[in-house]
C-alpha cells in the first residue's frame, strides 16, 4: 500500500502530475476540488452541507472536507493506496487527516512538494485554462490542449477563471506560500517531505516524483 499526499501551489503543476501519477502508478487521484463537484452533482447530504457555505461564499468547514475524503478512501479503488492531491493545506486539515488515516490504520509514505518560486508560478497562472466539465487545467506555452478552447478528456469549453487579475494571482500564490511554509515543516519533521523541483520539464518532474515514491512503495 501506498499512500501520497501532493503539496504545490497554484501554478506548480500538480493537478497535471497528479493525473499522470494515477495512470503510471494505478493510485486513484483523490483532489478535493473533485470531491465536492461529485457531491454537488448527485446532490449528497455532504454536497447539500458544502454548498450551504459555497453559496455563502464561504470556506467548507475542515470536518465536511475530511468526511468526503474519509468517504472517498473506503472505495475499493483506495485500498492499495491513494494519491491525496492538494489536501491537507493547514496543520488544522493535516492533524485531521493523520488522525483519519490512524483509524483506518493506513500510514501515510510520502509527501512529495513540487517547489517552484513564486515567479514562476506568476508567470504559469497567467495562461491557465479549465475545463469547465471535468476541472482539468491546461496551459498555454507549457500544456496546451489539442485543440485551443476545448478539453482533450471530454470535448467540453475551456475558460480562464474571473478572478486570474495580476493582483489577484499575486494574493493567491501569497496565501499558499503563507499557509503551507508551516505544513512543509510539520511534514518535513515527520521525515516525509520530498522536495521536487518543479520548474523542470513535466517529463522529468514526473520521473522523479515516480522514483521518490517507488523509494518507499
Amino acid at each position: 500500500m501506498t499512500y501520497v499526499v501532493l503539496l504545490g501551489g497554484p501554478g506548480a503543476g500538480k493537478g497535471t502530475q497528479a493525473q499522470l501519477l494515477e495512470a503510471a502508478l494505478g493510485l486513484p487521484q483523490i483532489a478535493t476540488g473533485d470531491l465536492f463537484r461529485e457531491h454537488f452533482r448527485n446532490d449528497t447530504e455532504l454536497g447539500r452541507v458544502a454548498r450551504s457555505y459555497t453559496d455563502l461564499g464561504e470556506l467548507v468547514p475542515d470536518e465536511v472536507t475530511i468526511a468526503m475524503v474519509k468517504e472517498r478512501l473506503a472505495q475499493p479503488d483506495a485500498a492499495k493506496g491513494a494519491l491525496l492531491d492538494g489536501f491537507p493545506r493547514t496543520i488544522a486539515q493535516a492533524d485531521a487527516l493523520a488522525e483519519l488515516l490512524a483509524d483506518a490504520s493506513i500510514n501515510l509514505d510520502i509527501v512529495p512538494y513540487i517547489h517552484v518560486r513564486p515567479e514562476y508560478l506568476l508567470q504559469r497562472l497567467a495562461g491557465r485554462w479549465t475545463c469547465a466539465a471535468c476541472g482539468h487545467v491546461y496551459h498555454e506555452p507549457f500544456s496546451p490542449p489539442k485543440q485551443f478552447g476545448t478539453c482533450d478528456k471530454d470535448g467540453s469549453n475551456l475558460y480562464q477563471r474571473n478572478d486570474d487579475t495580476e493582483e489577484t494571482r499575486k494574493h493567491r500564490i501569497e496565501v499558499y506560500f503563507r499557509q503551507t511554509s508551516p505544513l512543509l515543516d510539520y511534514y518535513r519533521e515527520r521525515g516525509l517531505l520530498v522536495e521536487i523541483n518543479g520548474e523542470q520539464s513535466i517529463e522529468q518532474v514526473q520521473r522523479d516524483l515516480i522514483e521518490a515514491i517507488k523509494k518507499v512503495a
